[in-house]
């Protein structure tokens, strides 16, 4: 296999994480945003939205991040990070959605006006806002993890969608509320996984 991959991108490291998880063996392609590269002919007949990441299986080739995530889980069900059940398999669906289409859009605002932007054009009410909208955010994930070990009780592809996200608080200055204390557990018990190292973080 082959992944086409930009090393700080969270959808490029949901797929890792994946890979790590499930021990599999692959090659990496750095495709380099920050020129455009993922914009370029050869890559774009891969993949004509222009976006990392994309697998290489064989004859096959996939984008989307949870388009891929599932099909490693498909293809490589051991060890399964979906439930069996259909009714929990959906939620986790849900919980995958949630975290790219809706956890991820404050979570990036932080991210691109303090690492990609000079202190003199950051927009800082847009930082406090997109924390608050962070912190609400927060609270669902602990009433989803109350009881639980992880969202869907084993660890699952929804865990891993979040888990590129949850990495970086420290770093963008992100708390946590003290009360939320089973989201908390959560957020250690995910960066105790071995698989954890294959995001790469940089402090």
């Amino acid at each position: 296999m082959k992944l086409y991959d930009f090393p700080r991108c969270p959808y490029c490291q949901k797929v890792r994480l994946a890979l790590a998880e499930k021990g599999l063996e692959y090659d990496r392609v750095l495709v380099d945003l920050i020129k455009r590269e993922q914009k370029e002919g050869d890559f774009i007949k891969m993949n004509p939205y222009g976006k990392v990441p994309v697998l290489v299986d064989g004859e096959t080739v996939l984008y989307e991040s949870s388009v891929i995530n599932e099909y490693l889980e498909e293809k490589y069900p051991d060890p399964p990070l979906m439930p069996s059940e259909p009714a929990s398999r959906a939620r986790t669906r849900m919980l995958c959605y949630f975290a790219d289409n809706h956890f991820n859009t404050p979570w990036f605002n932080i991210y691109r006006e303090l690492l990609l932007k000079n202190n003199g054009d950051r927009d800082t009410g847009l930082i406090e806002t997109s924390k608050a909208e962070l912190s609400q955010y927060m609270e669902r994930l602990d009433r989803e993890l109350e009881g639980k070990q992880y969202l869907l009780g084993a660890y699952t592809l929804a865990d891993i969608a979040l888990t590129p996200r949850i990495a970086l608080f420290d770093i963008l200055g992100i708390a946590v509320d003290a009360a939320l204390a089973s989201a908390i557990s959560w957020m250690g018990r995910i960066k105790n996984r071995e698989s954890y190292a294959a995001l790469e973080i940089q402090t």
